[in-house]
């Protein structure tokens, strides 16, 4: 249980011990320096500890955005600091200054709250504060400014802010007016009912994956009914989130299942529509694995891209700054937003046409609006790169290594070809890849694209065989996915066997998992998954030539086992260390990292 230390004489009337109480605090009271460092010492010391100023008046929400949120080791705000496990020795060491500083007697008229802050900061520790809007938190230094305080907090509704705040700052057009607007009050709900966002996420997926299956009927009525649910889960997919915000309860865990059961519950119902639409006679497979396909490559440009440029120094471009400008004219913020289909707008389109046309129809539209959006991003991304005057870390290179999901092929021709072209990245993996994806598309499974594949496996060697740290060198993860599942999406669809396409379905669905995770483990700065588990499943080159090899030397029957096969063994090996990795850092109370913008 987490301990708060109030520190000074209590006050009449006062609130702030009630309040820390039902922040579930367990509170204790020191009258002067020395005993509150006395109460720190007693702490359990695997718990969050906090100080606050027995004077202090303010909103219980912000009392709780300064003391309990989970995300941050040490935070402050005026008349308070808490700090969780890790932060501790840096708590005590200030407060062991302060009190001899103090000599241990009564405290100052000053808040040693605050001054423990300002210690901290001197000893370059990071203290969070918390933005409180117009919520109120001071420390009166006499009684006219105590009864000013308090008229400011009666003039607040605390509720109504902790309801706003509970809505991303930055969210697409469809959410914001037609989901945001009553799912604050369900994850408010949800709260006072003790639920966690973890079930409500998992409520989600199950309402998602019931909608595919209501879709897979192929029935008019099973199109109505998935495209209501398909709704209803990202109302509860907003809800999460919401709920997360309003009582503060981000965790790791949390945020890995949030993030990739968005995209689980959009490709299984991909799969849905498919099935859906065999069983009216119609062969969608290919159009579905194409949308998989396209907004799995539309996200690696963002992962690819944010990765790159999130902490370049002298980061100026003319484009960015335009952007800006757009930016300040209210009604292209929300057009521009839009036509990016973002989840909101996506899902809800996907939901609309499910239940008024056909599967056909529905995936014919979203791959037309997903290209349109991914050739407007990339295009303003490329001109931002070439216009921006940057120096790129090592971090970020590192990071689109690790992106670029190389194998051992890649390690042993790098150690090998020594060659040292840096300005060739991106034209090196751009055109093995597209070279590679003509071919099989001209020739199918034949031995000239085996040599294709092996003349990409070269290339991809030699956009990574050194720092990724040119202007476009975020463009290669990029283009190795678009490779890899486009190759497998060829393979399967020429070769004429039923059963083909949605095993390739399943396996660049166990590869986009992998490559998804990768980009979470990133974000969380736990690093890229292990190097065995890259090597186990060979690396983009490895499984590219792999499945472009078997596509030749097998019949298309055996072909269709094969691909199976290897979606089932990359799936179990991908999720088994994913999810042990996941829970590990859960238990191990690893800091969650949470996306305040909508994905794409």
């Amino acid at each position: 249980m987490p301990t708060a230390i109030v520190t000074g004489q209590p006050v009449p009337g006062s609130s702030l011990e009630n309040d820390l109480r039902s922040l579930g605090f367990d509170v204790r009271v020191a009258v002067d320096a020395a005993e509150a460092e006395t109460l720190l010492a007693a702490a359990p010391a695997g718990d969050r500890v906090a100080l606050a100023d027995a004077r202090f008046v303010g909103h219980p929400h912000a009392l709780r955005l300064g003391l309990t949120d989970p995300r941050f080791p040490l935070s402050a705000i005026p008349g308070a600091v808490t700090a969780q496990p890790e932060a501790r020795q840096a708590l005590t060491r200030a407060v062991a200054r302060e009190t001899s500083a103090g000599g241990g007697t009564a405290l100052a008229v000053d808040s040693l709250a605050d001054r423990i802050v300002t210690a901290l900061d001197t000893d370059g520790c990071e203290v969070h504060r918390p933005e409180l809007g117009s919520l109120v938190a001071a420390v009166p230094a006499d009684p006219q400014a105590r009864n000013e305080a308090r008229q400011a907090v009666a003039a607040v509704d605390d509720e109504a802010v902790r309801l706003k705040s509970a809505v991303k700052s930055r969210d697409g057009f469809f959410t914001t007016f037609f989901i945001s607007p009553y799912s604050r009050y369900i994850a408010r709900w949800c709260a006072r009912r003790g639920l966690t966002p973890n079930q409500v996420t998992t409520a989600s997926l199950l309402t998602a994956l019931i909608a595919a299956g209501c879709a897979a009927t192929g029935t008019r009525g099973g199109f109505v009914a998935a495209g209501v649910l398909l709704i209803a889960s990202f109302v509860l997919d907003c809800t999460d989130g919401q709920l997360a915000r309003y009582a503060l309860k981000y965790s790791t865990l949390g945020a890995w299942l949030d993030a990739t059961f968005d995209r689980a519950k959009e490709y299984a119902y991909y799969a849905g529509l498919a099935l859906g639409a065999a069983r009216g006679g119609d062969d969608v497979w290919a159009l579905a694995l194409g949308a998989m396909v396209l907004q799995t490559c539309r996200h690696v440009v963002d992962f690819s891209f944010n990765e790159a440029n999130h902490d370049a120094t002298a980061n100026t471009s003319p484009t960015a700054a335009l952007s800006d400008k757009l930016d300040g004219v209210g009604w292209t913020v929300w057009v521009r937003r839009m036509i990016v289909l973002p989840i909101g707008e996506r899902w809800a389109l996907i939901a609309v046409l499910t239940a008024a046309t056909t599967p056909r129809i529905t995936l014919c539209v979203l791959l037309v609006g997903c290209a349109f959006a991914a050739t407007y991003t990339t295009a303003g991304r490329v001109l931002r790169s070439l216009t921006r005057k940057a120096r790129r870390t090592d971090r970020a290179a590192q990071a689109l290594a690790d992106l670029a999901d190389s194998g051992p092929l890649a390690e042993l021709l790098c150690r090998g070809l020594k060659i040292k072209a840096h300005s060739l990245a991106p034209l090196s993996a751009g055109f093995g890849g597209a070279l590679l994806v003509v071919v099989a598309g001209v020739w199918g499974a034949s031995w000239q694209t085996v040599a294709a594949a092996g003349l990409y496996v070269v290339l991809a060697a030699e956009a990574v065989d050194h720092p990724l740290k040119g202007a476009l060198d975020w463009l290669v993860p990029p283009f190795f996915r678009a490779a890899e599942y486009a190759t497998v999406l060829i393979l399967a669809a020429t070769s004429g066997v039923n059963g083909a396409l949605p095993a390739a379905f399943g396996l660049v669905a166990a590869v986009a998992y992998h490559h998804y995770d990768t980009v979470y483990r990133i974000r969380g700065n736990a690093g890229a998954p292990p190097a065995w588990l890259v090597r186990a499943i060979g690396g983009h080159e490895g499984r590219t030539l792999l499945v472009c090899v078997l596509a030749a030397v097998l019949s298309a029957a055996q072909f269709t086992v094969a691909l199976t096969v290897l979606a089932v063994a990359v799936a179990l090996v991908v999720l088994v260390e994913s999810i042990r990795f996941w829970v590990a850092a859960h238990r191990e109370g690893a800091p969650a990292v949470h996306d305040e913008g909508e994905p794409a």
